[in-house]
């Protein structure tokens, strides 16, 4: 098992650097002189120039990339020219490892834009992933066992509308009644779990239910045909005639056969929302990576786009190592793979 985890360690990191040497040459690497993003209508040809030396833009791009290499590794100090640092010391602006970057257009270093956005997006993934676990493959397997009847038809039936309903219009809905017509709940304003976590989980409920909504559908689909498939094997039949208990013969035998494909949903599915939550956030207001990715976009900040692509990237890619990992404990002939 050592030696399995081992090897999807080093594909991880393989991957990765493969996955930031792509996104750095396609974004740097085009015709377009990113220079040009980094000043405003007025820009003059002399704040171009001065912007492209300021921030490296005037080396090669291989160049480039072996310092924002460098950068992930021991940090890096910004304008990314000696001289310039040099004859402005107080002007530095020090970027730790592992450094991401500096964004012209807000004038910080990319860490600490996502130092601040990360907490936001992740409670909003963490808490749904639960609700929607919990409500989607408690669904399904109810729905699975009681096939055909009134409450597989019911569930079901829900779970078509929240798969057929858009996300923002389900948060459009969740934020004008529940909490601004009726007040059961307050207008979502992140609060920082340590500063309160019953604030904290109170003004993330709707966000939470909102990205919920959606993916708990999708699994309660995806678990009751995986559970009625594997209720009707011959070795569920078998475990069935010997007296089993009904309790142990569905999670035991039934549910355990169901768990491969669901965890492969389920941590591909987490990995991508970690990397920002982009219509929730944006119903909401709530200021996270996805908040983030939008805002870099809008201003063409082209460092922090650079840098969202990579921090998703690495999410799902750790996410799907996880899952791999995952493999080995649920089925053990993963082991020898």
């Amino acid at each position: 098992m050592f030696y399995y985890i081992l090897r999807r360690m080093i594909s991880v990191v393989v991957m990765l650097f493969l996955i930031t040497a792509t996104t750095f040459m396609l974004f740097y690497a085009s015709p377009i002189d990113p220079a040009r993003y980094t000043c405003g209508k007025n820009c003059t040809p002399t704040i171009l120039e001065g912007n492209r030396v300021a921030l490296g833009y005037d080396q090669p791009v291989a160049v480039q990339y072996g310092k924002f290499v460098a950068g992930l590794v021991v940090g890096r100090d910004f304008p990314d020219n000696e001289a310039l640092r040099e004859a402005n010391p107080e002007q530095v602006v020090h970027c730790a490892a592992p450094c991401l970057g500096y964004s012209p257009s807000q004038h910080r270093t990319i860490n600490e834009m996502v130092g601040e956005a990360w907490p936001v997006s992740v409670s909003i993934a963490v808490g749904a992933f639960i609700l929607w676990i919990l409500v989607g493959v408690g669904g399904g397997i109810i729905a699975a066992l009681t096939k055909g009847r009134w409450p597989d038809r019911a569930i079901v039936g829900a779970a078509l509308t929240g798969f057929s309903l858009p996300t923002f219009f389900v948060g459009l809905i969740l934020l004008t009644f529940p909490a601004i017509k009726w007040g059961w709940v307050p207008i979502p304003d992140y609060v920082p779990f340590h500063e309160s976590p019953i604030a904290w989980a109170q003004n993330l409920v709707l966000p939470w239910i909102t990205l919920a909504f959606f993916y708990a559908a999708s699994y309660v689909r995806l678990t009751r045909a995986y559970m009625i498939e594997t209720l009707s094997e011959d070795y569920i039949r078998t475990a069935k005639a010997k007296g089993v208990r009904r309790s142990r013969v569905v999670f035991r035998h039934g549910l355990r056969a169901t768990t491969t494909p669901l965890v492969t949903a389920a941590g591909l599915d987490l990995g991508g929302l970690l990397g920002g939550a982009i219509i929730t956030e944006s119903v909401f207001s709530m200021h996270g990576l996805g908040f983030l990715a939008v805002r870099s976009v809008t201003n063409m900040d082209l460092p922090t786009i650079v840098a969202m692509v990579m921090i998703v990237s690495a999410f799902v890619v750790i996410a799907n190592m996880i899952v791999d990992v995952l493999y080995g404990f649920i089925d053990p002939r993963v082991k020898v793979a």
